[in-house]
C-alpha cells in the first residue's frame, strides 16, 4: 500500500467530526511509540515549553550518570543514542529556541563528561557538528536570542 500525500489526508480529515478524528488519533497512538510521544507532547506539553525544556534536560541529566564509562565503545553507543532520542524530542517542538536550548545543553554535557571526549575523534566529531548545528540555527533567530544563545555558545 502506498501512502498518499498530506495534502490529500488534510482535505480527507476536514470531512471527518471530532469523534471520527478522536478516535483515527487513538487507533493512530496504538501503532508506534513515536505517534504516542507526539500526541503527549501536543496534547500536555506544548503548552508549557519551557516545562517540556526542562523535561528533556533531566532525562539527558539521568542517562549520562547511565553511561557505561568501561570503554569509549560503550560511550559513544550511549551518547548517539541519547542524541538520537534528543533530536526526536526537538522534532516534536518544531520551535527553534528549543532546539538550540537543548543542542547547547547536550554539548554541555558531552564537554564537561568524564573521562574526556579529548580521547575520541567520533566523540569530538559529534560534540562539533552539534555546536555548528546550533550556530545555523541561532543564526536564524531573533538578535536578542541570537546574543543569549552566542554568550552560552562561547562557553563551550
Amino acid at each position: 500500500m502506498k501512502a498518499v500525500s498530506v495534502v490529500t489526508i488534510k482535505k480527507e480529515l476536514q470531512h471527518l467530526s471530532s469523534n471520527e478524528l478522536m478516535e483515527l488519533c487513538l487507533r493512530l497512538s496504538r501503532f508506534k511509540k513515536e505517534n504516542k510521544e507526539l500526541l503527549t507532547y501536543l496534547l500536555f506539553e506544548s503548552a508549557d515549553e519551557d516545562g517540556y525544556i526542562q523535561t528533556v534536560k533531566a532525562y539527558m541529566d539521568d542517562e549520562f550518570e547511565l553511561i557505561n564509562r568501561d570503554s569509549y565503545f560503550y560511550i559513544r553507543k550511549s551518547v548517539r543514542k541519547i542524541l538520537r532520542n534528543v533530536k526526536k524530542y526537538i522534532r516534536y517542538s518544531l520551535k527553534k529556541e528549543t532546539e538550540v536550548e537543548l543542542l547547547l545543553y547536550f554539548c554541555q554535557k558531552l564537554k564537561y563528561f568524564e573521562p574526556s571526549i579529548k580521547r575520541s575523534t567520533q566523540l569530538q566529531n559529534m560534540y562539533h557538528r552539534q555546536l555548528v548545528l546550533s550556530k545555523k540555527i541561532i543564526a536564524s533567530l531573533h538578535e536578542d536570542l541570537q546574543y543569549d544563545y552566542n554568550v552560552m555558545l562561547e562557553d563551550l
